[in-house]
């Protein structure tokens, strides 16, 4: 099995942060780095320090160093993971997320981006079956994807054709670092920086990550200072 992991699952947010790119955001250049910058400003600081409160770096993120060993990419974005799933095509997917990436009813649905690599994966015969699993802080924010899985499972069945949703599972996390696969299961790890949705203040803490991964990079993530 493959095993994606999006640093969006551990960078996160808290509840009623009315500005949080979790509800909705493109990933545009401005997104990136631009509107973390205008969020530092909103609430009056000068440095990443200023985002501390509202969106924190959960923990869990420790466990996946028991992955070093399993050959390991990362990237900047889940619009490059074809070029990682083109590696071992045909093979399950767990992807641990903040979104399902299943599909988005905006943009060109042809086009692999964020919101649907996982989706076009999966009608394309290079996912066998695909899980989201969703971080367990999901279930303290009532509009996060992961907080009602019912009700998520309803949204992408408009989403995807029955053949391919009988392909998907949706998962939340009971606590953190819960249900990862045995890395002697794991063929290969994917962590993707996102960094639209992820706060710049836990760049380190991902560099790190990779590092201890010994991961290739596919796309180099960034380095926002």
């Amino acid at each position: 099995m493959l095993l994606s992991i999006d640093w969006d699952a551990f960078s996160g947010t808290r509840e009623l942060v009315f500005d949080a790119p979790i509800w909705g955001t493109r990933d545009r250049d401005h997104d990136r780095h631009a509107a973390w910058t205008h969020r530092v400003h909103r609430r009056g600081g000068s440095d990443w320090a200023a985002l501390d409160a509202d969106f924190p770096l959960y923990p869990g993120w420790e466990a996946l160093r028991a992955y070093a060993g399993v050959p390991a990419f990362v990237t900047l974005s889940h619009a490059d993971a074809w070029a990682w799933l083109e590696r071992y095509p045909g093979l399950d997917v767990l992807n641990l997320d903040s979104h399902h990436d299943l599909g988005s009813r905006s943009g060109d649905p042809a086009r692999v981006r964020p919101g649907n690599w996982a989706g076009l994966g999966l009608a394309r015969g290079l996912i066998g079956h695909v899980t989201t699993l969703y971080p367990d802080w999901h279930a303290d924010l009532p509009v996060a994807e992961g907080h009602d899985l019912d009700r998520t499972r309803g949204e992408i069945r408009d989403l995807l054709p029955a053949p391919l949703l009988a392909r998907t599972t949706l998962l939340r996390q009971p606590e953190p670092g819960a249900g990862l696969p045995d890395p002697a299961r794991v063929t290969s790890l994917l962590l993707v920086q996102s960094p639209a949705w992820t706060n710049p203040a836990h760049d380190a803490a991902l560099e790190e990550l990779a590092c201890t991964l010994n991961a290739a990079p596919i796309v180099a993530p960034l380095r926002r200072s």
